[in-house]
This record gives C-alpha cells, structure tokens and sequence, in this order.
C-alpha cells in the first residue's frame, strides 16, 4: 500500500470509488462550512457553534473563525485540485482529513471549549475521522501479485 502512489498518469485512481466519492463529498461539505466561517457576519461562532461572541473580546473570536475558514478553504481547495488533477494523491487528500478530523479531536480534548452546547464540528469530528480512516485504508492501490 502507498499513500504516494505515482503513475504514469498522474490522474490515474486506482482505489475504492467510495473513498473517491467520500472525498468529493467532505471537500464539498469543507468548502461550505469554510465560506461560511469567512462570510457570515459572526463568522459562525455565534450562530453556528453556539459561543457568546458579545462579550469582552468577542470580535476577536469572530476574526478568529474568519481566519479559520480561509485556512479550511486553503485545504479544500488542495482536495480540488486532487480530485480533478491529482487523483494519484487521492490516498494522501485522506490522509491529510484522517489527521484533519483527529487533530480536532485531540486538541479538543486538551483545550476543550466551554459552550451552552455541543458544536456540530465537535459531533462531525467524532463521525468523519473514523470514516475518514476508513476511506484511506480503501483509497490505497492494493499490491500486485
């Protein structure tokens, strides 16, 4: 198995279809949840992950959010260019969400964030980074033999 796998056709695939469509499908959902962080007027601190952003300093945890997004569509936009141009490094797009999604989960875990509720990319994050190591594991070319 290699997560670098290299071709003589860089846009040639040759795993699982479901990990293909799996990625599509979380650098879609990326995309939006990364517009959103940059565009909405809270940066989605507020209306989406339920943080109080009228308090003291509450702007800087907008600009923060802000931030966040434009690096979220920084990293969806390498999946894009993977997906259309690169599908050789499909196995290394998944593996960058597999240490994306699990990152959040253990920085969380050291620095958890005390809110009235539970943010959906708190729940995401519990959902997608098993999935996530699933599709890597079925995304790699499996040896010849």
């Amino acid at each position: 198995m290699k997560i670098f796998n290299r071709h003589s056709d860089a846009n040639e695939y040759r795993g699982s279809r479901l990990s293909f469509l799996f990625l599509i499908i979380l650098t879609a959902v990326a995309t939006g949840r990364s517009l959103a962080h940059i565009f909405l007027p809270d940066g989605g601190a507020g209306s989406i992950a339920g943080m109080d952003v009228e308090v003291e300093g509450g702007n800087n945890i907008i600009a923060m959010f802000g931030q966040w997004g434009f690096s979220q569509l920084l990293l969806a936009g390498l999946m894009w260019v993977i997906i259309f141009k690169q599908r050789h490094l499909v196995p290394l797009a998944l593996l960058f969400q597999t240490l994306d999604w699990g990152g959040r989960i253990l920085v969380g875990l050291i620095k958890p964030v005390e809110i009235a509720s539970t943010p959906p990319g708190e729940i995401g994050s519990y959902i997608l980074f098993p999935l996530c190591v699933i599709a890597l594991w079925f995304s790699m070319p499996k040896a010849k033999r």
